[in-house]
């Protein structure tokens, strides 16, 4: 198995993470994975793990408890080829229900954290000359939905980082792909991974009722978490890999109908957009 790639994968205790880990495992792959709780994370995984796991407990807010982890993986199974910036959850409100403490801690996990690994491993990526990054968005960080400002504020974040990582790391022979997975029946829609904002307004009660539609799906997504992994699989494999990959048949659709909204508001209001050039401009 020495000619299989090393997978470090944030945040795999649960969800498409964990589905990703026991796919991994099952293909021999070797895996550093991390986890705020380390014994849920070897629970998790279970009679999956081998010698070919590596469990590591991860404060991802802490700079120096990532770039430990990293320097372990490195020093356990020689390199890192690809990284995965699974960690992260939902959070709801209106804008004007959720704290400054409920907006900071989703950006921190859903963002900072994952530049603050991307920063970590690089220097060793570098010096390989070769790797793939792989960053877990969502389909709510290219076309958002009703409830869901911040969340769909911090997922847009991550695609537009990898968007310009993927540029600046291209001639380096490193890739960056941001994935925008739709509705995965995991246990995304519970409380462990997403959060609802504490205070509530009574003026928008559109919103409530919206959020309770969305809990409504769980364990009705139509997104299977294996073929999610095997699709991931499938991509690092690929020469040329996409820079944003959408995962499910409602994150297709989604992204369609946003990229045709898009382009009628785009002709719609061209005349005004070309109205702010100057005259001598060429």
């Amino acid at each position: 198995m020495e000619n299989k790639k090393v997978w470090f994968i944030t945040g795999a205790s649960k969800g498409l993470g964990l589905a990703l880990v026991r796919q991994l495992l099952s293909e021999g792959y070797r895996v550093a994975v991390t986890s705020r709780v380390l014994s849920s994370l070897v629970q998790a995984v279970g009679s999956d793990a081998s010698a070919d796991f590596l469990p590591l407990e991860v404060d991802l807010t802490s700079e120096s408890s990532v770039a430990g982890a990293i320097k372990t993986a490195i020093d356990t199974f020689g390199r890192i080829d690809v990284v995965v910036n699974n960690a992260g959850y939902g959070v709801g409100g209106a804008v004007e229900e959720l704290s400054r403490k409920e907006i900071m801690e989703s950006f921190d996990v859903n963002v900072f954290a994952t530049i603050t690994v991307i920063q970590a491993v690089m220097p060793y990526l570098r010096k390989q000359g070769s790797g793939h990054i792989i960053n877990i968005a969502s389909i709510a960080g290219f076309a958002g939905a009703m409830g869901w400002s911040v969340y769909a504020a911090a997922k847009h974040a991550v695609i537009g980082l990898s968007d310009v990582l993927a540029q600046d790391l291209q001639p380096l022979g490193i890739h960056v792909t941001a994935v925008a997975p739709g509705a995965f029946r995991t246990d995304f829609l519970r409380p462990e991974s997403l959060v609802l904002s504490e205070k509530k307004i009574a003026d928008y009660q559109a919103v409530h009722d919206s959020h309770a539609r969305y809990l409504s799906m769980d364990g009705r997504q139509i997104g299977d978490p294996v073929k999610a992994a095997k699709a991931l699989i499938q991509i690092v494999s690929d020469p040329q890999p996409p820079v944003l990959l959408f995962l499910g048949s409602d994150a297709y659709n989604r992204a369609a109908a946003k990229i045709n909204l898009l382009s009628e508001q785009l002709e719609k209001w061209k005349p005004i957009t070309m109205s702010t050039q100057l005259a001598d401009a060429k």
